[in-house]
């Protein structure tokens, strides 16, 4: 094999990390038309200074294998350490409402911080973050829950 036609093999793999780039780097398409550049430049210099047969065979070869190798690579990043990863946690900083919320309807708590509408209550011994309908009550304020809508807990001041 001659040197040109490793040359067109690096141009090959350089296609599939350019076409891979495209999918986590904004360019406006400009990738994709340099990866197809690559490709097709290194298909032509096979033709013309290898030889036909083997530009045609790679023509193949491409159609075949750049996809496969454009989702092996897609599918390592994803499990790599550089990317997020896919659930979150307490011990991560992430906080949410625990699932039980609902059984939360009806019952009194005391507002932990001022709601401006948005704060803290301690309701049934559980801290959690509420809202109220846009009035502003102060802390240590006795609180009701009104109303509980996935991860919104709405509360008002007990009369």
């Amino acid at each position: 094999m001659t040197n040109s036609f490793w040359m067109m093999l690096v141009l090959q793999l350089a296609g599939v990390v350019v076409v891979i780039a495209e999918v986590f780097l904004p360019s406006g398409g400009v990738l994709a038309v340099a990866a197809a550049a690559l490709f097709g430049y290194s298909i032509y210099g096979t033709y013309t200074q290898v030889s036909a047969v083997a530009g045609i065979a790679m023509a193949v070869a491409d159609l075949i294998t750049v996809p496969v190798l454009v989702i092996v690579g897609l599918k390592l990043i994803a499990k790599s350490p550089a990317t997020l990863s896919r659930t979150l946690s307490r011990g991560e900083g992430v906080v949410a409402q625990d699932a039980g919320a609902g059984e939360l309807l009806g019952r009194e708590g005391t507002a932990l911080s001022d709601l401006r509408p948005a704060g803290t209550a301690t309701i049934g011994g559980r801290r959690v973050d509420v809202v109220s309908r846009g009035e502003y009550l102060r802390k240590g304020a006795t609180l009701v829950v009104e109303e509980v809508a996935g991860n919104r807990i709405v509360v008002r001041e007990k009369q």
